[in-house]
């Protein structure tokens, strides 16, 4: 009897720290209030910087050029990392839906980011613009290397899958052609 309430009480305790390390998701916006203006030229295809609130002294910008946008994955220490957004579908007229989800663990009560999930909707034919593709682009969040790894492709389970590839990102490759310069 003493030692099923041990084994119980050990997997208690197990399942405490298990659900404590567990990947959440936290959203922000790419767009609106939170976001400020850094840089614009009506003149130079429409082009605009913006940069937006992110998580855990980490910051979003986005670029708006030529009717495509992208974001760059600004940390704390100011250094950035560009994912390449417009190379998906063909490199056509892309916008970035509303929201970033940020993919994270809980380490010494600290929010640490491991992943970024962001939608993207590309015109894939240029003979019908109206017509997009919506993509979930998956990027890896590490202390190395933040990268574009994939993007998923619409469909069913589509966000189950963008999340489980963002929660096990960390040793996945760069895109190359969202990374050409990546190792």
């Amino acid at each position: 009897m003493r030692y099923s309430v041990l084994l119980m009480f050990m997997l208690l305790i197990s399942a405490a720290k298990a659900s404590a390390q567990a990947v959440q998701s936290v959203y922000t916006d790419l767009s609106g209030k939170t976001c400020k203006t850094l840089e614009e030229d009506a003149e130079s295809a429409g082009y605009s910087l913006e940069q937006c609130q992110g998580i855990a002294g980490y910051k979003l910008q986005v670029t708006s050029q030529d009717d495509r946008q992208t974001v760059t994955v600004v940390k704390a220490d100011n250094s950035k990392h560009e994912l390449n957004l417009w190379t998906l579908g063909g490199a056509g007229f892309s916008s970035l839906r509303g929201k970033a989800e940020w993919r994270v663990k809980r380490e010494n009560r600290r929010i640490v980011p491991i992943a970024l999930i962001v939608r993207i909707d590309v015109v894939t034919d240029s003979s019908h613009p109206e017509k997009t593709t919506s993509y979930l682009s998956v990027s890896k969040i590490t202390p190395q290397r933040i990268c574009l790894i994939e993007a998923i492709r619409p469909g069913p389970n589509a966000n189950v899958e963008a999340r489980r590839l963002a929660d096990n990102s960390a040793s996945k490759p760069c895109d190359k052609i969202a990374s050409p310069d990546e190792p």
